[in-house]
């Protein structure tokens, strides 16, 4: 009521103000904007945009996009697409409002109107050709059911710690919450807000009793659409990925990070209890500025989190005047937390926040360090980097790359005790705002292996972020502003009830085996392994094609057949897979042979191992190809490690097995059956031993028949971009120790130049003599033993020094 007495009040002045009065009024306005004011701002530009006395067309152009980046910035989405609206309507924007197209795109979003948000990325991609987000986003609005195949799966839940003030980024300490809340200070006498939006300064709140928080009700999956009058009383709301912090450089932000120091799955059966009065975390942790969320180590004792560029008593800023953030550690001793420190990762010059802990590649807790920045060098407005903990001090950031971090904001790493990342980001296609993704990383936490988006309900068409949940997803909290239409943020409880992933898109094509060239309106039959009254009987488009999704954590079978084809069975799990991304998969048919009109067919059955133990390996995928037409069949080997194929007689056939982080030589089975069944796998720090690499007498020169052993190795490690090996070569105890190590190290130095010559690169080898040092029997020096046992120490081998993706495509 108080705001639109004001705006007619505004309004009736407007009527008798001159032009110099309402130039008055602008130069208010650009100052209160120019001051980060957007509240104030905001009230200003309409004021002098409704006297009707701003005539010049371009002074109304910048008016407008002012006012609209204000509601931008306020989270006033309604009013936001109303003044864009009325920018783009007045016609072409100049180069330099080229980004209004994209904020016109995102306001539409927002608010749920996913087709017209749809053609406004179109526009923005016309005039920005760069922006992968043009084209991304536009292609997921054209269908964003997309992200509602696994709403199901997800019950979310609104929590009884929710205030009329804003509560977000949960993290699980101890037996209860700590979070973030703008609730205020104990100390009614003294107010402090920040001009952005006219709310009170952060800090962080605990809630002891966990098992006392309790579910309002089941939360709803979409953002609740405003009115544009509710709109515009709430646009006091703090902006998320532009918050109250500091001005707005895109990593100035809230942030959460958790891993591990309690097991998310405690607590779920919640008492009845009223709640107790959350109490401020720490006055030693808490200042007179923002204290934004936090991440504990993996006992509790030591907490990293985000504070304002205020040390020692002393406020500082960049060298433009900007106070950014900054990441500071405190560790417990006694029930009290020390002093807050700064870590070394921090800059006068631009902000670090959103610390998440997470383990090292061998599980060791609390030794990579994944936190959001805005620091030189990113790939947008803010990214995401991690640190490894070396000795006493955390290394030098890595940025995660083009995987997570695109030409938006990525907000919120969280890591749980897998080491999976979820992180929010408005650069990646969702539903709006900011979007909860989730991405398994690499063994050495580096690398995103896919990012995946969680879709609904977990995410919604406002702001979702600071995720904290268990390896299995099983149960988890996360903050939204859903339920006030981006008014403010609260804390909500999710349990997973389905599957962890929607359906598995996959797209089968039916080609011709010699041509490749694809069949049109071939038959597919689907039948579900584990329901065989399941079938589907679907036909192939044009190019061959045919779009089916499938049940995730299930075994398949196709029967692909045309017309003058013979027909084609292939199995398929969906089991392995690790996103929710469109999977291909081929299905040759071959033409029939007349002179081959019967074709016998036999069991193939085989085991697959470990190359150190020898112990069976359950789960791994077997591919077997058949070299006569090309088609293949896959199965997975069950606990005993076995698998079976049908073949035909009178073709040759490759085995290949393929499991993460693990790979083979694979094997050939020639027509008369010669060959091995039983696959050996190796994985990082296995040593393998390479058969008939010999050399003359005293020479370490690589002779022919040693060449075509080594062209072997040349293609496995072709086959396995990833991997790097260690050359070792080994000779007997005849001659001296010296004399050994010496040809040994010149024989593994020649193998490797070969494996060079060859297009190896030289950062993937080593190469290493051991001499007679690691002899494999007791033939060392005075022990009188027959030729063939001195033979067996003189060999080569090579060790997998690091091994991280699977075989190349």
């Amino acid at each position: 009521m108080l705001r639109t007495s004001k705006h007619a009040l505004w309004l009736w002045l407007g009527l008798l103000a001159t032009p110099a009065m309402s130039q008055s009024i602008v130069k208010q306005a650009d100052r209160q904007f120019d001051m980060l004011a957007y509240s104030k701002a905001a009230d200003l530009y309409e004021q002098a945009l409704q006297t009707n006395t701003v005539v010049s067309k371009a002074d109304v152009r910048a008016a407008r996009a002012k006012l609209a980046y204000s509601y931008r910035q306020v989270r006033d989405t309604q009013s936001a697409e109303r003044v864009y609206r009325e920018l783009i309507a007045d016609g072409e924007l100049p180069t330099e409002y080229a980004q209004c197209y994209l904020y016109y795109a995102q306001a539409l979003a927002s608010n749920g109107k996913y087709r017209e948000a749809q053609e406004a990325y179109e526009k923005y991609n016309a005039v920005q050709k760069d922006d992968s987000r043009g084209p991304t986003f536009s292609k997921l609005y054209r269908d964003v059911t997309v992200l509602s195949r696994n709403a199901g799966s997800y019950k979310v839940e609104f929590l009884n710690i929710n205030t009329n003030k804003a509560e977000f980024s949960p993290m699980l300490y101890k037996d209860g919450f700590v979070f973030v809340s703008s609730q205020g200070n104990d100390n009614k006498l003294m107010k402090r807000v920040f001009s952005w939006n006219e709310t009170p300064f952060l800090d962080l709140y605990y809630m002891p009793e966990r098992k006392s928080v309790k579910a309002v009700k089941t939360a709803s999956v979409g953002g609740t659409k405003e009115s544009a009058q509710t709109a515009r009383t709430n646009k006091g709301a703090r902006a998320l990925g532009r918050d109250e912090y500091t001005p707005p450089t895109s990593n100035d932000s809230r942030t959460v990070g958790h891993f591990g120091g309690i097991n998310v799955s405690e607590g779920l059966g919640y008492e009845d209890k009223p709640i107790t009065e959350s109490a401020r975390f720490s006055q030693s942790l808490n200042t007179k500025y923002h204290e934004g969320p936090a991440t504990f180590s993996k006992d509790g004792s030591r907490v990293i989190f985000t504070r304002n560029n205020y040390t020692d008593g002393k406020y500082r800023e960049s060298s433009d005047g900007i106070n950014k953030l900054k990441l500071y550690a405190a560790e417990q001793k006694n029930g009290v937390w020390g002093d807050a420190k700064e870590l070394e990762l921090n800059s006068n010059e631009y902000s670090t926040g959103h610390p998440s802990l997470g383990p090292g590649t061998n599980g060791e807790p609390d030794q990579m360090l994944y936190f959001a920045s805005d620091m030189p060098g990113g790939f947008g407005g803010t990214d995401i980097y991690v640190s490894r903990w070396e000795k006493d001090r955390w290394g030098k950031p890595v940025n995660l790359g083009p995987e997570v971090n695109t030409k938006g904001n990525e907000l919120f790493p969280f890591v749980d005790e897998k080491g999976s990342l979820y992180f929010s980001s408005d650069g990646h296609a969702g539903l709006a705002d900011l979007d909860i993704f989730f991405a398994p990383m690499s063994n050495d936490g580096l690398k995103a292996k896919t990012v995946i988006n969680m879709g609904e309900p977990i995410n919604s068409n406002k702001d979702d972020f600071g995720l904290v949940t268990d390896g299995e997803r099983k149960l988890g909290y996360f903050s939204s502003n859903r339920r006030n239409g981006g008014a403010d943020d609260d804390i909500y409880r999710f349990r997973r009830e389905g599957s962890a992933f929607p359906c598995r898109e996959l797209v089968v094509v039916v080609v011709d085996a010699q041509s490749k060239a694809p069949l049109a309106n071939a038959s597919l039959a689907v039948e579900d392994a584990d329901n065989t009254s399941d079938k589907r009987e679907l036909k192939t488009d044009a190019e061959g094609n045919v779009r089916i999704c499938l049940d995730p954590d299930n075994e398949f079978r196709f029967l692909a057949s045309s017309e003058g084809y013979q027909d084609n069975k292939i199995g398929f799990s969906s089991h392995s897979l690790q996103d929710d991304q469109p999977t291909r998969l081929e299905i040759p048919l071959a033409k029939p042979v007349p002179a081959e009109p019967v074709v016998t067919k036999n069991t193939l059955r085989g085991r697959v191992t470990t190359q150190l133990d020898k112990k069976p390996i359950a789960g791994v995928k077997v591919v077997l190809r058949n070299e006569c037409d090309g088609t293949t069949q896959e199965v997975i080997t069950g606990e005993d490690g076995s698998y079976s194929f049908e073949t035909k007689a009178g073709c040759d056939y490759t085995l290949e097995a393929m499991k993460d982080n693990m790979g083979t030589m694979g094997s050939k089975i020639t027509k008369e059956g010669v060959g091995s069944t039983d696959l050996v796998m190796f994985k990082k720090g296995d040593v393998i031993k390479v058969e008939n690499i010999y050399y003359d007498l005293n020479k370490f020169n690589i002779r022919n028949d040693a060449a075509a052993e080594l062209d072997k190795l040349v293609e496995l490690m072709k086959k396995y971009p990833s991997m790097t090996i260690e050359m070792r070569s080994h000779t007997d105890s005849r001659s001296s120790a010296q004399y050994n190590k010496t040809l040994s190290s010149n024989r593994a130095k020649a193998a490797v130049a070969y494996l060079k010559s060859k297009g190896i690169k030289p950062t993937r080898l080593v190469a290493k003599g051991y001499g007679e040092s690691l002899l494999v029997n007791k033939c060392k020096d005075g022990v009188n033993c027959p030729e063939e046992d001195h033979q067996q120490n003189r060999r080569t081998e090579i060790k997998i020094l690091s091994f991280s993706e699977g075989a190349k495509k």
